[in-house]
């Protein structure tokens, strides 16, 4: 599945089963909140804090997904083909950071 594909099957799931998009607004908070519960598993998984109990049900796969999700129901209601977003994107940062990282002392080993 490509990112138009995901665009159109979350427009078609939204229109359908889920009614209506939630407000911009209301979706940046859940997507805030979706990023904090990412945060959480990988602070644990890869960082230095324990899991506590209620933590280990998480699973890091169906948290980005939920991420992916919120993020392309945003783009949908605000008109953003993310397709050509991330190629833009891909192109300001192949032009701004072409040497950046090569040259940074701190990235080599």
């Amino acid at each position: 599945m490509d990112i138009k594909e995901a665009q159109r099957l979350v427009d078609e799931w939204i229109n359908t089963v889920g009614v209506r998009y939630f407000s911009e607004l209301t979706n940046m908070a859940i997507l805030t909140e979706e990023v904090g519960e990412v945060a959480r598993i990988i602070s644990r998984k890869y960082g230095d804090q324990s899991f506590k109990e209620s933590d280990k049900e998480n699973n890091l796969e169906d948290e980005l997904a939920d991420v992916l999700w919120v993020l392309i129901c945003l783009a949908n209601q605000t008109g953003v083909d993310l397709t050509a977003a991330f190629k833009k994107n891909l192109e300001k940062k192949n032009i701004r950071d072409f040497d950046r990282h090569k040259n940074n002392p701190k990235l080599r080993k």
